[in-house]
């Protein structure tokens, strides 16, 4: 996980995409860099104790993604947050006896 934007200083690329921490987010670096997240497609929310003890939490249930095209000048950063029947998908979670993760997918909170 990224700890500060100086972890990137060897990075050049203009465009950097990250995933994993289930959060969107976009932020602006040096020289007109980007660093994008465009947050989770399937789980809002979760915790966890490894590596050490911590949660995830976008404070919605909406699946996210981002589209991201390149003007004359720039990046254009567009985040999506898309209703789907979360709903549903807690129900499974239930069935399969993840009350955790059925809570998480309902409310986007760990």
């Amino acid at each position: 996980m990224l700890k500060s934007k100086h972890e990137l200083t060897a990075v050049h690329q203009t465009m950097i995409l990250c995933g994993h921490n289930h959060i969107p987010r976009i932020v602006q670096l040096s020289a007109g860099r980007l660093v994008v997240n465009p947050g989770s497609v399937g789980l809002p929310a979760y915790s966890d104790d490894l590596p050490v003890a911590h949660k995830m939490e976008n404070g919605s249930p909406h699946a996210r993604y981002a589209v991201i095209s390149k003007t004359a000048t720039a990046w254009a950063v567009e985040q999506i947050a898309v209703p789907y029947d979360w709903n549903k998908a807690a129900r499974q979670a239930r069935r399969l006896g993840q009350e955790e993760w059925a809570v998480w997918l309902e409310t986007g909170w760990a």
